[in-house]
């Protein structure tokens, strides 16, 4: 079994995520996937609206029999990705976990707690978003690890980390940061 692991605040979900992840399933060979509604971002001083909140509308609008919205993390008291995969992969052993993540993270990746380790311990695979692909690309975590990257996501499901792949995709350009200062979601939202 191959999993894909979207994490995220989710805060909101919207059809960018839907879209990237059926582009998952499709372009990386994944049984599922599964979305991590994180309790918090460590990253981020504004704490996201209410998890119950997030989790009700990523499940009304991420509907698909082999993609599961979860909140993990809260479950498992994790607070990093690091930490999340490997208790993960402690409690799944004959699992294989692929984290997905948007080209605008790995952008920042190396702020991440333990980002080597995320690379050296399970495939990544990076989905293009837009404005981020050149920036993705020469990214310090792409270029820490460029020896490291295959050049198709259907690879990966069969490769040793440390491996990773930057997928080309069709853009979706919807983003939680827009659709909150619109007004249309959270608090007074």
């Amino acid at each position: 079994m191959v999993i894909g692991l979207l994490g995220g605040s989710f805060d909101p979900a919207h059809e960018g995520h839907v879209h990237i992840t059926r582009e998952a399933l499709k372009r990386m060979a994944l049984d599922q996937i599964w979305w991590l509604v994180t309790p918090g971002n460590p990253l981020k001083a504004r704490q996201p609206a209410p998890l119950a909140d997030r989790l009700a509308r990523a499940r009304a609008l991420m509907r698909h029999p082999r993609v599961k919205i979860t909140a993990l993390e809260a479950g498992l008291g994790t607070r990093t990705t690091a930490d999340t995969l490997d208790r993960l992969r402690a409690l799944y052993p004959g699992v294989t976990f692929v984290w997905l993540m948007g080209a605008d993270n790995l952008v920042q990746f190396h702020r991440w707690d333990r980002w080597r380790d995320i690379l050296r311990s399970v495939p990544v695979g990076v989905l293009a978003r837009p404005g981020s692909g050149v920036a993705a690309r020469l990214s310090v975590a792409a270029r820490a690890f460029r020896v490291h990257r295959t050049q198709r996501g259907e690879t990966l499901r069969g490769r040793k980390p440390p491996v990773w792949a930057f997928v080309n995709l069709p853009m979706n350009d919807a983003s939680s940061t827009e659709i909150r200062a619109r007004g249309g979601w959270g608090r007074g939202g």
